[in-house]
């Protein structure tokens, strides 16, 4: 789906993770009332109303919540949010921001200070509170936390131990919390000794009680099927004439999983925007004018799509070893995880599922990235290359054709992948029919975005996986949580995390503590270039190692109903980065 404002939210987790917030095609538009109303859609419901738990990329929380500053959709550049300015100190290890004056949350209440201090000090550094935040909050080389303090109720001081590159672009990033709300969930325990916190605002609670500071707040949610939001009366932001932002009073953003049913009700003007799939393009492209709508290409997408093999070696709490030793020993052989990579002919998958609308990835990092580097390893369609490397491996073929390891195993494992980006299955069938090639059956598992987030990040029982991360933003240290090899995002060998059954025997390879440095270092790095020259050496590493197998990535398109003025679609922000800004002409 299309990327929008709110990707930029999800790039702090990365993402979660996993997307890039997509917005696009939506529902009947219902008399819920007689106000303008943008109708948008999601492939998956939210999974929780509790921003610092959340490990989905489908979220509210761009909608109602904002954080001190913002990034600029088109420049890129950081720009006042709740902090009217910001002051860094000489030495780079002292940054002081400045709230605007009479702030309020959505029930009305002050928003100070002590809420800054309340969301950075209790919950995203509370070590009983498991957040992915945390990873991209810890400091240079001693993992430190920053120090946050109000200096009166209008100013708050964050000390680091050392300069970090990218601290304020993070800091400034990440949502505000109500402290008069959520402080009791912290300051209470639960039978088991954990913060009350931790089982608040689920989906399950009236949504009249989850109180925000963004352009909107929920004003219903009926589950499997939509969040209504309705604009927030006490937002801060107003235009140049002093009327209140954001200009449309109403969202309706529907769950609909099917792409197919999406684009349904796009060209029934049931919707008012869409993801362009490739098998799409051609009939939106033909329709647009006589529809009213406009086709909008930002190049490449901000989500990265891969293919991972589980390399953790580890045991849950009862000794059960969480991958198959036989197939960990395969999956965490360099020469098997490269022969795969020779093995998937890209190039087909990009002429025929993406229909030429998609680009070869070769790098973690996004081409329009400054720190994006072109000198990688590529992995071009190779099988003899990849039998070559097999061979190296111990590995050889029966009479069958079967690949089998040197010990006479049969090469066989299951390809886990989610169900809502219709793409993905046609992806793995190829990769299916690809590496049937090398001898390798490979078995396909789909199931919905939720469950399938919970068996990648929680039981860990899973073999191979096609999926992607989304919204990384211009800086690489937003994936610090998916690189880190202690990080919350790290699936591919995702160590112990807080709140979570122990694992027995959990170590990172050498190569994970390589990217563990460079990934430090980059972050300390004051010097532009010297950063460029350390994320170089990073992508060199992941290209080699092959954590994640990196596939085609679509062009970022989306169709939007001329009625919606105002759009600033970009490559690393997609189409409603200015939400608040956007207007409907009917």
């Amino acid at each position: 789906m299309a990327a929008s404002r709110f990707r930029q939210w999800m790039g702090i987790f990365l993402g979660v993770i996993l997307a890039t917030m997509t917005l696009a095609g939506c529902s009947l538009r219902q008399p819920i009332a007689r106000v303008p109303q943008l109708v948008l859609a999601t492939p998956a419901g939210p999974a929780t109303f509790n921003y610092p738990l959340n490990t989905s990329f489908y979220s509210v929380f761009g909608f109602i919540y904002e954080g001190l500053l913002q990034t600029n959709g088109v420049t890129l550049e950081l720009e006042p949010g709740l902090a009217e300015s910001w002051e860094i100190s000489p030495d780079k290890k002292r940054i002081v921001f400045t709230l605007r004056e009479n702030l309020r949350w959505s029930d009305g209440q002050p928003l100070t200070a002590d809420d800054v201090v309340f969301s950075f000090r209790d919950v995203y550094l509370n070590p009983k509170i498991p957040s992915g935040i945390q990873d991209i909050l810890r400091v240079g080389q001693s993992r430190a936390f920053p120090e946050v303090r109000a200096l009166n109720q209008r100013q708050v001081e964050f000390r680091i131990p050392e300069p970090f590159a990218p601290f304020l672009r993070f800091v400034g990033g990440i949502a505000i919390l109500p402290a008069h709300i959520l402080r009791p969930g912290i300051e209470t325990l639960d039978a088991k000794g954990n913060p009350r916190f931790l089982s608040m605002w689920g989906i399950d609670t009236p949504v009249q009680q989850i109180v925000g500071n963004g352009p909107y707040v929920m004003e219903r949610f009926t589950p499997g099927q939509r969040v209504v939001f309705r604009r927030n009366p006490y937002y801060w932001q107003k235009d140049e004439q002093g009327e209140p932002l954001p200009y449309i009073k109403r969202i309706i953003w529907q769950i609909i999983e099917s792409t197919d049913t999406q684009l349904l009700r796009f060209m029934s003007q049931e919707l008012d925007a869409v993801e362009v799939t490739p098998e799409a393009f051609q009939l939106l492209k033909k329709e647009a004018k006589r529809r009213n709508f406009t086709v909008y290409n930002a190049g490449p997408e901000t989500l990265s799509t891969f293919i991972a093999f589980n390399l953790n070696r580890a045991q849950n709490a009862q000794g059960v070893p969480l991958v198959d030793p036989v197939k960990s020993r395969w999956f965490n052989n360099r020469n098997f995880r490269q022969a795969v990579a020779y093995g998937i002919n890209r190039e087909r998958m990009k002429n025929t599922i993406f229909r030429g609308l998609g680009v070869l990835q070769n790098s973690p990092i996004h081409p329009a990235s400054p720190y994006y580097y072109s000198g990688v390893k590529v992995y071009e369609y190779n099988p003899q290359k990849a039998r070559e490397l097999l061979k190296a491996a111990g590995f050889s073929w029966d009479e069958q054709g079967r690949l089998r390891d040197d010990r006479g195993n049969v090469v066989r494992f299951t390809l886990l992948t989610n169900i809502e980006r219709r793409i993905r299955p046609a992806m793995a069938a190829q990769i299916k029919q690809d590496l049937a090639r090398l001898g390798m059956q490979v078995d396909i598992q789909t199931m919905s975005f939720n469950p399938y987030v919970e068996k990648l990040n929680k039981t860990r029982d899973w073999e191979c996986y096609l999926g992607g991360f989304g919204g990384g933003g211009v800086d690489p240290h937003s994936g610090f949580n998916i690189w880190y090899s202690q990080g919350s995002l790290h699936t591919f060998n995702q160590g112990p995390l807080p709140g979570q059954p122990p694992l027995k025997n959990w170590s990172p390879s050498s190569w994970e503590l390589k990217i563990d440095e460079l990934m430090i270092r980059g972050s300390q790095e004051m010097d532009e270039e010297k950063r460029k020259a350390i994320y170089a050496e990073f992508q060199q590493v992941v290209q080699e190692e092959l954590p994640f197998i990196y596939l085609v990535n679509n062009l970022d398109l989306e169709a939007i109903r001329n009625r919606v003025k105002g759009i600033e679609f970009s490559a690393l922000s997609g189409a409603f980065w200015n939400l608040p800004h956007l207007q409907l002409q009917d």
